[in-house]
C-alpha cells in the first residue's frame, strides 16, 4: 500500500519527530524494555502482497524458522539471562491449526508469544458482525487449542495482544483497508488489553499526530480512530480504559553512513535495507517511550516481518546476530539495563509503573495478564467454551 506524501501529512506527524529527534540524548542509566512485535504471516509473498505461497512452502519457512532462530539468538542474554525474542502476531485470516501449533510449539519452548492479527476492509469494508466472530474465533483457538494468549486474575476470557494487518486501526486511513469505526470496540469486548500497530509512518494516513506514547484512548471506542487523541499513562493512575495503545518510536534521525548524513524518519521497523544497529538505538531511546513518572524505564517496542524470505538477514542472519552482540556486550558502559521482553510483558510492565512500582522492571513480566502454562489444561476448556462468537 502506497500513499502520497502530502503537506497535510507531513505537517501531522514532522514537527512533533523533528523536535524529539533533535531533543538531548540520553545519557543516564536506564532501563530498556525492548519487544518485537512480529507480523509473522508464513503464506506473505514478497512480489505480490495480494498473494499467498502454498501451504507447503508455509510449513517450510517454520521449518527454518523454528531450527534457526534459537541458534541465531540463544549466545546473547539480557541482564536476567533471558534470551532475545518476538511477539508473533499470526494473521486470524489465515488461521491454519497445523501452522499455528508449530509455532505455539517455538513459542512454549521459550522463544516468544503468539497474538492476534487481522487483515479486513479488502476489496470491501469489513462488517461489525464479520470482525467479531473472526476475532472471537481465533481468540478462542489460540487459547483453547494452542495454550497461547493470557488470562487475567478472576476472569475466564482470553486477553490478547493486537496488530491491525492493514495499519488502518478503528478505520483511520480515509476509510480503507478496513471499513469499522467501531473497531476499537469490539477489540475491546473480546478481551483486546492492548493495541500495538503505530506508528504507521513514513506515509501512511493512518498515523496520528500523538506520537511516541503508551495511552488510553480519550475518544469513545465506537467512534472512529480513537487513538487519535489519548491520556498517557503515568505513575499513580491505573489505566481505566483498555485496550491501550502502546507505541513504538517515531522521530527524526540523522543517518551516517561513510562521509555523508541525511536526516530519515526512524519508525522502529527491522528491515534489510535498515537493520537494528547501535546507532538506531540511540534513536530509540532518545523517543523516551515511558509512563510518565518513571522516566528511567525506556519502552522500545519494533515491528518487522519474520516470514517474509527477503528480510532474513535483519531478523535472524548476520546484521540481527551482530546487533545482538553489540547490544549486549556494550550495555554496561552505555549504562544500560536490558530486559528482552514480549510485548504482553511489556504491557505487564507498564502497569506495574502505573501502579507506583519501582526497581527492576522484569519482576513485573506477569504483572497482570498471565500466558497460558498449562496447555492440557487450557485445552481441556474447549469442552466448556466453544469456538465461536461470543464476547
Amino acid at each position: 500500500m502506497n500513499f502520497p506524501n502530502n503537506i497535510a501529512y507531513a505537517a501531522k506527524v514532522f514537527p512533533g519527530a523533528a523536535f524529539r529527534g533533535l531533543s538531548r540524548s540520553v545519557s543516564g542509566p536506564v532501563q530498556i524494555i525492548l519487544a518485537v512485535a512480529d507480523h509473522f504471516e508464513p503464506a506473505i509473498d514478497p512480489e505480490d502482497g495480494l498473494k499467498r505461497v502454498s501451504r507447503s512452502e508455509q510449513e517450510r519457512r517454520l521449518e527454518w524458522w523454528r531450527e534457526e532462530y534459537p541458534k541465531a539468538a540463544d549466545r546473547w542474554r539480557d541482564s536476567e539471562g533471558h534470551p532475545f525474542v518476538h511477539t508473533y502476531f499470526y494473521p486470524a485470516e489465515q488461521y491454519d491449526e497445523g501452522l499455528v501449533e508449530m509455532l505455539a510449539d517455538h513459542c512454549h519452548s521459550g522463544w516468544g508469544e503468539t497474538e492476534v492479527h487481522l487483515h479486513h476492509g479488502i476489496p470491501e469494508p469489513d462488517t461489525p458482525e464479520n470482525a467479531r466472530r473472526q476475532l472471537c474465533e481465533f481468540r478462542d483457538r489460540l487459547a483453547y487449542r494452542h495454550g497461547c494468549l493470557a488470562l487475567e486474575e478472576g476472569t475466564e476470557l482470553p486477553r490478547y495482544g493486537f496488530v491491525h494487518g492493514n495499519f488502518a486501526l478503528a478505520n483511520s486511513a480515509d476509510g480503507r483497508f478496513c471499513g469499522l469505526d467501531s473497531e476499537m470496540k469490539i477489540l475491546a469486548e473480546t478481551g483486546c488489553y492492548a493495541d500495538f500497530t503505530l506508528p504507521t509512518a513514513p506515509r501512511h494516513p493512518a498515523q496520528t499526530a500523538k506520537i511516541n506514547s503508551m495511552y488510553e484512548c480519550a475518544l469513545p471506542l465506537d467512534k472512529k480512530a480513537p487513538q487519535r487523541r489519548g491520556v498517557d499513562l503515568r505513575v499513580g493512575q491505573a489505566p481505566r480504559i483498555l485496550p491501550l495503545i502502546i507505541q513504538g518510536p517515531l522521530l527524526a534521525a540523522v543517518k551516517r553512513s561513510f562521509s555523508m548524513r541525511r536526516l530519515v524518519i526512524e519508525n522502529g521497523a527491522i528491515t534489510a535495507p535498515n537493520p537494528m544497529s547501535l546507532q538506531r538505538l540511540s534513536s530509540w531511546k532518545q523517543a523516551r517511550i515511558h509512563v510518565h513518572g518513571r522516566p528511567e524505564w525506556l519502552f522500545v517496542k519494533l515491528h518487522c516481518h519474520g516470514m517474509d524470505p527477503t528480510q532474513k538477514d535483519a531478523v535472524v542472519g548476520t546484521a540481527f546476530q551482530r546487533f545482538l552482540e553489540e547490544l549486549t556486550v556494550g550495555a554496561e558502559s552505555r549504562k544500560e539495563t536490558l530486559h528482552f521482553v514480549t510485548t504482553r510483558e511489556m504491557v505487564n510492565i507498564a502497569l506495574a509503573a502505573c501502579d507506583g512500582k519501582e526497581g527492576n522492571p522484569g519482576e513485573y513480566r506477569d504483572y497482570k495478564f498471565k500466558r497460558f502454562k498449562d496447555r492440557a489444561g487450557a485445552a481441556r476448556k474447549i469442552e466448556a467454551a466453544s469456538i465461536g462468537v461470543k464476547g
